[in-house]
């Protein structure tokens, strides 16, 4: 192929570090070492230039406005057509206008599967905008088997490409347990914990955790840590909490938010990773604490059911007994499997990612 100029709205980069952050910076880390196409870096902030770093294939652009309507209907525009962009990639909503062609990814549509979990607001309002973007897309793109499938039935697509998210290969670096554990307790004050990674939203079922953890006397033993900023309350939860004592609420810890190298420790201190979400477009966390060599559990619902590798660790998110059973099987384990952690090693990684990008770029081009 010709030399190609794309357009990446880094628009999330501006935001609290979430699921499309990390899917753009493994993706076009990976992407720009082809020398043979430029890249065009856009957001309000230009706070991931050294997430980046400087090349000459890579350009870092500054929008006039952080609000989201002028940034499609005028920063995104004039900047495609000032640079003779080729490509341009956005996260689930496109321009309007459109001066070239256009990749959208759509990481999931799970409030048509799960109306119940999302604001009726929110659901009339992304119904219309994805449609509008997949259609509008020259390549549409997702991030696993699950959400192709729904996408193509929801909005009759005829070709959707699978970028898989990946794993950062921090988390499959060796370290000494003990001398982590060691280190989280001192910082913390937490030890032979149960983690769940995740931000809060009524469909994460951080509530069935919770009520797993008191009433199996689980917090006699351990402590229970939720990392994960606010996105929508959790009434469940926030009720059932109110009713514990003082003495279980101390062995509850919620971060709201942490940086990288704070993750990663408490992501390897922990006894068992948990992940009870009824519904996820992909589900990251649970492999990256398996990558870790923590025992992972995890829900076997939506695209988390091509987790097979976990083998006992998965269990169905609407059933107390079968977490519980998978629990009493975690902790069995004094580390995960190094076999499950060679799968996803080789199964998720930007390298795939970006040979399926490319592939989808090019099959796109033959279509001229």
């Amino acid at each position: 192929m010709k030399e190609l100029k794309f357009f990446v709205d880094c628009s999330v980069f501006d935001r609290s570090p979430q699921g499309t952050t990390t899917y753009i910076k493994g993706l076009y880390q990976e992407l720009i070492k082809n020398n043979q196409n430029h890249f065009y870096f856009a957001s309000y902030t230009n706070n991931f230039k050294d997430t980046f770093g400087e090349h000459d294939n890579v350009t870092y652009l500054k929008y006039i406005s952080n609000n989201k309507y002028v940034r499609l209907l005028i920063d995104i525009p004039k900047f495609i057509r000032k640079l003779n962009i080729d490509y341009a990639h956005f996260q689930y909503i496109v321009p309007p206008i459109k001066y070239c062609k256009y990749i959208v990814t759509i990481h999931d549509v799970l409030f048509l599967d799960f109306p119940k979990y999302f604001p009726w607001s929110y659901k009339l309002s992304k119904k219309y905008l994805f449609k509008f973007s997949i259609k509008k897309a020259d390549v549409v793109l997702t991030v696993s088997e699950y959400s192709k499938n729904k996408i193509l039935s929801q909005f009759n697509r005829a070709e959707v490409a699978i970028t898989p998210n990946a794993i950062n290969s921090t988390f499959f670096e060796d370290y000494d347990k003990r001398e982590v554990v060691e280190k989280v307790k001192s910082k913390y004050g937490i030890e032979d914990y149960f983690l769940f990674v995740s931000r809060w939203e009524p469909r994460k079922n951080h509530d069935l955790i919770l009520k797993i953890f008191v009433e199996k006397g689980y917090y006699k033993n351990h402590h229970l840590v939720f990392i994960g900023e606010k996105a929508i309350a959790n009434k469940a939860y926030s009720t059932y909490y109110e009713t514990l004592s003082s003495d279980i609420k101390q062995k509850v810890m919620v971060f709201n938010k942490l940086d990288f190298n704070a993750l990663v420790a408490i992501v390897r201190g922990a006894r068992l990773s948990i992940y009870p979400s009824i519904a996820e477009g992909f589900g990251i966390p649970p492999l990256e604490a398996a990558a870790a060599g923590v025992p992972s559990l995890c829900s076997n619902t939506t695209a988390m059911s091509d987790f097979d590798f976990l083998n006992k660790g998965l269990f169905n998110p609407y059933d107390e007994n079968d977490l519980n059973r998978a629990i009493v099987w975690g902790l069995k384990q004094e580390r995960q499997n190094t076999i499950i952690s060679s799968i996803i090693k080789e199964k998720y990684n930007w390298e795939i990612a970006a040979e399926v990008f490319l592939k989808a770029i090019h099959e796109n081009q033959q279509l001229k």
